[in-house]
């Protein structure tokens, strides 16, 4: 099979190499759809990862080519959970298998899917229902972690909420935040309204056409370039700062920003990648202590094959079609050509909002 394969920073080359076998417990996928996280970028071109040779891809579909000896998935179309928990930790013992102490990971521990076929463990497997297209699907995991960090925050009608970072987890969480506010009747982002009002703060146009499309009004979008950002929450907040704080940069001036715009006895989630080391003077400490803000982190999301995980609650959505989240694919390749969008995101030649492989 052809499948670009990392064989040290900066060093990723498409290749022919055999196609895998599944082992005890694994199907043969065959990829139909990839998705380029931001993650994939420095791995690739700036630290490398854990061993040589990979296969990176941790976003991807696909249809089951070999059922091995997990029978009934056959010809299944399927999402897939990138991360493989050891099931015996004692988060796993838990069925909280994001927080796994000694995990395994599809595309950065072991072969992923930027590749015709990938061997995924059975239990990393989600039926998709009919209607739900394989680009949908392999935006399942970016989706999944969103929701996860919604879900752990829980706002409500009467908050006001900050997306701070608007790359593809930040545009999934204000999708997933207006179809939740929908269904509490609220209207989301209108400017001068004080209930359930979602303000977003970008740095980048295709970022703010992108917020507008969903819906939103123009005045609940900031342009961190250009903009003061502390004076635009004020502004409207009536000075009291934001009840809930989604921190999706992973840079230590948006965190210390975070920790000065949220109102006291306010939500903070952080949930970008760190970019940076993490520094808080003491005064920004007092900041948490004396407003009494909840500090919350996440990084993943839950796949339990339960009814009400993260996976199956993303895959409701999209069933009955309350989220679109195709309208953020700006840019599709074939497998062959799927080094130029990972040089677009890694370069910042071209705005784009989501990278996607179509692999037919």
């Amino acid at each position: 099979m052809k499948a670009w394969v990392l064989h040290g920073i900066h060093d990723l080359r498409l290749e022919n190499v055999e196609t895998p076998v599944p082992a005890d417990g694994e199907v043969l996928v065959r990829v139909r759809a990839a998705g380029v996280c931001g993650s994939d970028i420095p791995r690739i071109y700036r630290n490398g990862t854990y061993s040589f040779p990979l296969i990176p891809g941790h976003e991807f579909s696909g249809v089951v080519a070999d059922e091995g000896t997990n029978k009934g998935w056959l010809g299944k179309r399927v999402g897939i959970y990138p991360l493989i928990p050891c099931k015996s930790c004692g988060p796993c013992r838990k069925k909280q298998y994001e927080m796994c102490r000694s995990y395994s990971y599809l595309g950065s521990r072991r072969n992923g899917g930027f590749a015709e076929y990938a061997a995924v463990p059975a239990d990393n497997l989600i039926e998709l229902p009919e209607g739900v297209s394989m680009e949908a699907a392999a935006m399942l995991e970016p989706m999944a972690v969103a929701v996860h960090a919604l879900r752990r925050v829980r706002p409500c009608a009467d908050d006001t909420i900050v997306v701070c970072g608007l790359g593809t987890i930040g545009l999934l969480l204000l999708m997933l935040l207006k179809d939740t506010m929908k269904t509490q009747n609220v209207q989301p982002g209108r400017s001068g309204q004080e209930i359930g009002k979602i303000l977003a703060i970008g740095n980048k146009e295709a970022q703010r056409q992108a917020f507008l499309r969903m819906g939103f009004s123009d005045d609940c979008y900031c342009d961190g370039r250009k903009q003061d950002v502390g004076r635009w929450i004020r502004e409207r907040t009536d000075g009291l700062g934001t009840d809930v704080f989604f921190e999706c940069v992973g840079r230590n001036e948006t965190v210390l920003q975070a920790v000065d715009y949220t109102a006291p006895a306010g939500r903070l989630m952080l949930m970008g990648n760190p970019y940076t080391d993490m520094r808080f003077e003491k005064a920004v400490y007092w900041k948490i202590l004396r407003n009494q803000l909840t500090v919350l982190g996440t990084w993943n999301s839950s796949f339990t094959h339960d009814a009400d995980d993260d996976w199956h609650d993303i895959l409701d959505r999209l069933s009955e079609q309350k989220i679109v989240p195709e309208n953020f694919i700006t840019h599709t390749y074939p497998l062959a050509e799927l080094e130029t969008g990972l040089r677009i995101m890694r370069d910042k030649t071209e705005d784009y909002v989501k990278i996607m492989g179509i692999f037919e």
